[in-house]
């Protein structure tokens, strides 16, 4: 059993996000901007590939891109961000409408699209660059991030307390092509399929009053 086991867990470790190959290190998605009337939020919980699946499957969320924030480093690559050097994290970046969907409610989301209570680490993906991080761009974002990690430590959801860092915004840098929507084109991914999956399928039931009609079933 214990080999079973071993060679289970080797197989996650060997196709988990961090071995996630990226093509070239030049094929950066682009940063859309806006469209009239609306937002933008960014947050980070360990792997981008369930996190933008999950927050992209909300009412609301037009557009979802893959990428990297809280560090220093300009421009950075998955190279650079995996070799923890550049202090950024894994992130999803949220295009939204503020009428059909508050920043309150894709703050709560993102606390249910992975696990908040695990410092640098999600599941097999062990880092600074995997951190929960939550950012805001204003006081009242600020706030409601404040509060809603209270409203979810106070509901004992997690047996363990949030530790998601809660900063200012920043600069965002768009991953690779390679990354963005690699949930849906790689479902033969034995990590999506094993280690993402389970996350955005718990997702769905945590959120299910929000999800477009399409992810309600």
């Amino acid at each position: 059993m214990k080999r079973i086991l071993l060679y289970f867990a080797t197989i996650l470790i060997f196709t988990g996000c961090a071995n996630g190959q990226t093509k070239s290190r030049n094929a950066f998605a682009p940063v859309p901007k806006p469209a009239a009337g609306e937002a933008v939020a960014t947050f980070g919980g360990g792997c981008f590939w369930s996190m933008s699946e999950a927050l992209s499957e909300l009412q609301g969320v037009s557009k979802v891109v893959s990428g990297y924030a809280g560090g220093k480093t300009k421009n950075p690559s998955y190279e650079d961000v995996s070799s923890q050097n550049t202090n950024h994290a894994e992130v999803t970046q949220v295009y939204y409408n503020p009428k059909v969907i508050s920043f309150a409610t894709l703050a709560e989301a993102f606390f249910f699209a992975h696990d908040p209570t695990t410092l640098n680490r999600q599941g097999p993906d062990v880092g600074t660059d995997y951190r929960s991080i939550a950012f805001y761009r204003n006081d009242a974002e600020k706030n409601t991030l404040i509060n809603t990690i209270k409203k979810v430590n106070d509901t004992r959801h997690y047996s363990n307390p949030i530790v998601t860092q809660v900063v200012p915004f920043t600069a965002f840098y768009a991953a690779e092509n390679y990354h963005q929507g690699y949930y849906r084109t790689h479902g033969d991914n034995p990590y999506i399929s094993s280690v993402s999956q389970p996350k955005v399928m718990k997702f769905r039931k945590a959120m299910k009053a929000e999800l477009k009609p399409e992810f309600q079933k």
